[in-house]
């Protein structure tokens, strides 16, 4: 059952649904307005799964375009919803605005539960009273600082939830692939995913730094499950200057995280910049899959694309592939998603141990491995130990004849016999008699902070930037 919360700007509708869920993934900031985007959030009660949807505050009054939007959002999130969750500020007490928002409800068919919020001790439970003009039955008074009423308020919303409802998901289901649209602020990040989705699903406006929260959305390209993440832009540390902008850029960095796919945007019109760079390496060294994307192609007559791909292939050592799109006309975005899939398949996928030696015995063949006082590196044999991202275990006669220009050698070959351009990799060279080092040494290297056996000259990003230049 899909719940939609609504209410006037900064009665804590933000903060009531992080305390709904026990998570902090709604933006939450004392300025009215911050929550823009409408975004859904799953909790569970008694059995029961309830999905909350977060909305930005309505003011009826203030037509301002991005504000319009705002407004949007919320009525697509009731045309969306089974029930609506009515949030007042018990201690500004009843204001114009709550009765237009009312009005509005009594106008559809949802049943609506009031919640008077920041009711945060009990001498404050009479302030709630005030509400029930607004006709809904009796207002639960709660508090989203302090925890207080939000059961009462959650058996309410339950009690409304059918049985039907509360099935489980399908154990069998394919899990879907999940796609970060990360970038620097307007870039269109936004547009693009609206393109994929074929709906205005999330705001756009020419304002840099709209989306504030990371949104996920479900989409289906072909056969397949797709979870879309669109995130707030990400700026370089120094640029970021307020506390909002620095919370949003945690949650882009995070969706980053738990993505299979990244797919980084970038403005055509200006080239692959080194803040694009700084993301595309940030992607990389969170275990996802990336390429990046050349949007507003459209308009980037002059920019010369294999000048672009070099540049990327020099700077970030994953060799990331570099896409073009257009957002505003629809071009190749039906082969960002193709190649987003093929990402994610190649990043789960396992080839198979005779094709690894028989690229490794080619590899020797085309370059001798390296020679230290009279001794020869030996590889001696390959076989992939994980997925997502690729591992794989080399034994050599002896570690200490790796070399890193060599290992870097063995990193490219891979990647270009089998595709694996953009996606995390590890190498672990592991001497013959030397077992390789399991999840729980490896654990314990890092406690120690030691470096796991069999990982020197292994793949993975290395820092393209200042380290003072980190993003936030």
């Amino acid at each position: 059952m899909k719940i939609a919360v609504v209410g006037y700007p900064n009665v804590g509708k933000s903060s009531l649904v992080n305390r709904l869920t026990q998570s902090r993934e709604a933006v939450v900031h004392e300025r009215p307005g911050v929550t823009r985007d409408r975004k859904e959030l799953e909790t569970e009660w008694n059995g029961r799964r309830l999905t909350l949807i977060d909305t930005g505050g309505v003011d009826l009054d203030d037509r301002d375009a991005l504000a319009v939007q705002v407004q949007d959002q919320a009525r697509a999130a009731l045309a969306d919803a089974d029930v609506a969750l009515l949030v007042v500020d018990a201690r500004g007490g009843l204001r114009p605005g709550d009765h237009e928002i009312a009005d509005i409800l009594r106008r559809g068919t949802l049943p609506v539960v009031v919640a008077a919020n920041k009711i945060d001790s009990v001498r404050d439970l009479a302030l709630a009273a005030e509400f029930h003009v607004l006709g809904f039955g009796d207002p639960i008074p709660v508090s989203a600082a302090q925890g207080l009423g939000t059961g009462d308020l959650l058996d309410q919303l339950t009690s409304l939830v059918p049985d039907a409802d509360a099935g489980a998901a399908d154990p069998d289901a394919e899990e879907p692939v999940r796609l970060a649209v990360i970038g620097r602020p307007n870039v269109g990040k936004s547009s693009l995913v609206n393109r994929f989705l074929g709906i205005d699903r999330v705001i756009v406006s020419p304002r840099a730094g709209t989306t504030r929260d990371a949104i996920d959305l479900p989409l289906r390209y072909g056969d397949r499950e797709l979870i879309l993440i669109d995130t707030a832009g990400l700026r370089r540390q120094a640029k970021v200057g307020e506390s909002i902008e620095y919370y949003t850029a945690l949650r882009s960095q995070r969706a980053a995280e738990r993505a299979d796919v990244a797919l980084v945007v970038c403005d055509a019109t200006e080239g692959v910049t080194t803040q694009d760079l700084r993301i595309g390496d940030l992607a990389m060294k969170s275990g996802c899959a990336t390429a990046l994307v050349l949007n507003k192609w459209d308009l980037a007559s002059d920019a010369d694309l294999e000048y672009e791909r070099a540049r990327v292939q020099q700077k970030l050592r994953l060799r990331p592939r570099v896409l073009t799109a257009s957002a505003l006309t629809g071009r190749h975005l039906a082969r960002l998603l193709a190649e987003s899939l093929a990402l994610a398949d190649r990043s789960r996928g396992r080839i198979p141990t005779p094709q690894l030696n028989n690229f490794l015995s080619e590899l020797v063949a085309a370059r001798q491995p390296p020679a230290r006082q009279g001794h020869r590196l030996k590889l001696i044999f390959m076989a992939q130990t994980e997925e997502s991202p690729p591992r794989f275990s080399i034994q050599v006669n002896s570690r200490s004849r790796v070399t890193r220009d060599y290992a870097y050698y063995l990193e490219n070959r891979l990647r270009e016999r089998y595709r694996l351009e953009g996606i995390p990799l590890v190498i672990d060279f592991v001497e013959r008699n030397q077992r390789r080092p399991g999840p729980a040494r490896e654990a314990r290297s890092r406690r120690a902070g030691l470096r796991p056996a069999g990982r020197e000259g292994s793949g993975g990003s290395e820092p393209t930037s200042d380290p003072d230049e980190v993003l936030a």
